[in-house]
């Protein structure tokens, strides 16, 4: 009975690792969809581009 446990245990664990690993990648994908609009859209003030981030 215990190695059951143990393998539906580690089966709900590689279930949920992979769901988390999905999820950020579609943040990391919507994070670099903002990023390349800002770059794309950023204003220019004064002859020079000026930069939306401070760094």
């Amino acid at each position: 009975m215990v190695p059951v446990l143990l393998v539906l245990l580690l089966a709900l664990i590689l279930f949920g690792v992979g769901f988390a690993v999905k999820a950020l990648w579609w943040i990391a994908l919507a994070v670099l969809v903002i990023w390349l609009l800002g770059f794309l859209f950023r204003t220019t003030s004064g002859g020079t581009r000026s930069r939306w981030y401070r760094w």
